[in-house]
């Protein structure tokens, strides 16, 4: 990887795998309770930002079909056209998360499920401590991390003939992010996958925070 921009390796596979990853009819899967969770904690009508939307699937999907505005942002162009397509009623912008510019106070719920496991490690906590701001007091954050530290890559992922990469820190590590970006954590779990797993955090912003 010497020479190689990590991100870029990242969007060129799921412009290559985006329809291996997840198809068009596919459903909520595992990602069904932390829908649920969320369409619970969201007032009506909520505004939500998923980072790392990919196709739209399923959380913009979901989200969007309960009446709730949602703004989707992903790297890959091949995802966020689908997802235009998949989810008409939201939002999608092809950027890269951590450039990615919002107002203060703009949204109820920030999604960003196996995204931040994407990004180049010294980037996530800045991101985080961003998107704490992009929150309005007492709104959430829900999002995956890594339960090990571990940075690599994966060629032939999934069978599709592309090479992903990826950069995570361990769930400690992640909790103590979270919680220097001025957030409350509320929840965490772990979910398993292969023979490893992820981090699953519930945050939210204190309904004393004030707007930077």
């Amino acid at each position: 990887m010497r020479g190689v921009d990590p991100k870029d390796v990242v969007r060129r596979g799921y412009d290559a795998i985006s329809h291996a990853y997840r198809a068009d009819d596919a459903d909520e899967g595992g990602y069904a309770p932390w829908i649920r969770g969320l369409r619970r904690r969201l007032p009506a009508r909520g505004t939500v930002l998923d980072l790392g939307c990919g196709c739209g699937i399923p959380v913009a999907r979901a989200l969007s079909e309960a009446g709730h505005a949602v703004t989707g942002v992903d790297l890959s162009e091949v995802q966020i056209q689908r997802a235009r397509t998949l989810v008409p009623r939201a939002t999608f912008r092809t950027a890269d998360a951590t450039e990615a510019e919002f107002p203060a106070a703009s949204f109820d719920a920030v999604v960003c499920l196996y995204a931040l496991i994407h990004m180049p490690l010294s980037e996530q906590p800045v991101l985080l401590r961003r998107i704490a701001t992009w929150l309005r007091p007492d709104g959430w954050f829900l999002a995956s991390g890594g339960h090990q530290a571990w940075t690599g890559t994966e060629d032939d992922w999934l069978g599709a003939g592309a090479t992903m990469w990826w950069s995570h820190a361990d769930t400690a590590t992640y909790r103590t992010w979270i919680i220097q970006a001025g957030l409350v954590v509320t929840d965490e779990e772990f979910v398993p996958e292969d023979e490893s797993g992820h981090s699953l955090f519930w945050a939210r912003r204190p309904a004393t925070a004030t707007t930077p």
